[in-house]
């Protein structure tokens, strides 16, 4: 398994956060994590 990596700033309160977002978003798509992000949460630990 190969290892991705990355080099993004971290949101500062300067920057526009909905850039921040959208740029965070794309770089989770690419390495196949955004479902693992914008899922709900399950009651129910052992359904994951």
């Amino acid at each position: 398994m190969a290892a991705t990596r990355f080099e993004t700033e971290k949101f500062n309160g300067f920057t526009n956060f909905n850039l921040w977002q959208v740029r965070m978003m794309a770089i989770l798509v690419q390495i196949n994590l955004k479902n693992v992000v914008i899922r709900k949460k399950s009651k129910n630990l052992n359904q994951i």
